[in-house]
């Protein structure tokens, strides 16, 4: 009985510990001319746990319009290259369908966006900076986009500003090329939010569920890890 009793009171104070746990992530991303690079990064207990995502690469198929893309993963620290590595291929078939899946998800929850609404309250915004070169060989031309990318970042930060806990001061930049041919962007940014409040969310989007069981149109996406690669080869 009370080593029952021990167990339980384990189990309690782990739930609790996992529910209190804040989930800090770190999102990266570059992008100049023809080359990409995104990584992700989200740690938790002071980043005693740490999980990777790097995307060295992504690259748009001509014939297809599909999106090439390559992924690694790694639990923890250490080098990337001896984590898990995929290619992954999206398809404007699929892209199309992702959306057309989350709108089924939405028009199946009562009250969805208050749902999102109060989750995103929770979400701390702790870092965000944001930089752009742009340039498209014409004066005027170049004029009216640097235009609509600070309308664009502008939106952003706004919607950031009324629905998310903003603990930052964002860093905008868009620096102008009016005689050449210029695309390039850098992104960093910071927020972190307990386990504890995205399972509430899930539990309320369970809660309110309503209309049956939703006709979700996405496959499972294909994926060739490297090493599947090298042995079909």
């Amino acid at each position: 009985m009370i080593w029952a009793s021990v167990i339980v009171a384990i189990i309690l104070i782990l739930f609790i510990v996992v529910l209190v746990t804040r989930i800090t992530i770190h999102f990266y991303y570059h992008h100049q001319k023809d080359n990409d690079q995104m990584t992700v990064k989200l740690s938790a207990w002071f980043g005693l746990l740490r999980y990777t995502i790097d995307v060295p690469l992504i690259s748009v198929d001509t014939d297809t319009a599909s999106i090439h893309v390559e992924e690694k993963t790694k639990v923890g620290g250490g080098d990337l290259s001896k984590g898990k590595q995929k290619e992954k291929d999206f398809s404007p078939k699929e892209i199309w369908q992702s959306f057309q899946d989350t709108y089924e998800l939405v028009r199946h929850v009562v009250g969805m966006h208050e749902i999102v609404r109060r989750m995103l309250a929770r979400v701390e915004v702790k870092q965000l900076e944001w930089h752009s070169n742009i340039g498209l060989g014409d004066a005027a031309h170049t004029g009216m986009i640097v235009g609509a990318g600070w309308s664009v970042k502008g939106g952003i930060v706004g919607f950031l500003s009324n629905y998310t806990d903003f603990q930052t001061h964002p860093v905008l930049s868009i620096t102008p090329f009016f005689q050449q041919a210029v695309s390039q962007t850098l992104i960093k940014c910071m927020f972190r939010f307990r386990i504890g409040h995205a399972m509430l969310a899930g539990i309320r989007i369970v809660k309110y569920w309503n209309g049956g069981r939703p006709k979700f149109k996405t496959r499972p996406l294909s994926v060739l890890s490297k090493e599947d690669k090298h042995e079909s080869m």
